[in-house]
């Protein structure tokens, strides 16, 4: 039998909290071992990342008899793949969770042809920008009542791809600062005033 499995650590290689430059509940460690592999690769091998897992989707697509455009490219130093098209919706699922599930099997594909793990991004309807635009909003509302109550304020589990939308909002906000607390897949973030 052979092990399909992506080496993963603690965390899924999704950038599940803040940059480098905003380290949370001791991640640091684990978002430099992540990044890692990115950063040694070229942009060629990241869009050749990009193409594994563009071809592995549209299998998926003919499979599901789904019509979609899908797109391959390099953004933000990661490999990004792109589904467009009408009757989507089921591949995002209640608040992106197939789509999650998708991103993952995804980054299987890659790493059983490439050998090595992906940061792949699969976004499906432009789902991941409209979330990202609501994320910034909770997250600024978020740091009006913590500057407002001088009191933290705990969000509602949230996804890793979410949570780094959040964290990346309030990090940029002087004042106050974000972390993580908890298990998958109930961790979410408190945002509190800094002293």
């Amino acid at each position: 039998m052979t092990d399909t499995s992506i080496p993963r650590a603690d965390q899924p290689l999704d950038d599940d909290e803040p940059t480098a430059a905003a380290p949370v509940d001791g991640e640091s460690a684990e978002n430099d071992a992540e990044s890692a592999p990115s950063k040694a690769a070229g942009e060629g091998d990241l869009f050749r990342q990009s193409e594994i897992a563009a071809d592995y989707v549209e299998g998926l697509l003919d499979i599901l008899d789904y019509d979609g455009d899908i797109d391959e490219l390099v953004s933000g130093g990661r490999p990004v793949v792109e589904v467009v098209g009408g009757r989507l919706q089921s591949l995002v699922g209640q608040r992106g969770a197939t789509l999650e599930a998708l991103q993952e099997l995804a980054r299987l594909a890659v790493f059983r042809q490439t050998g090595s793990p992906s940061r792949l991004l699969l976004d499906v309807g432009g789902y991941r920008a409209n979330r990202r635009k609501e994320l910034a909003a909770v997250a600024r509302n978020a740091v009006e009542k913590v500057k407002e109550h001088g009191e933290l304020v705990r969000l509602e589990p949230m996804s890793a791809f979410e949570r780094k939308c959040v964290h990346d909002v309030v990090n940029a906000i002087d004042g106050v600062e974000s972390e993580s607390e908890g298990v998958e897949p109930n961790r979410r973030i408190v945002v509190r005033p800094t002293d």
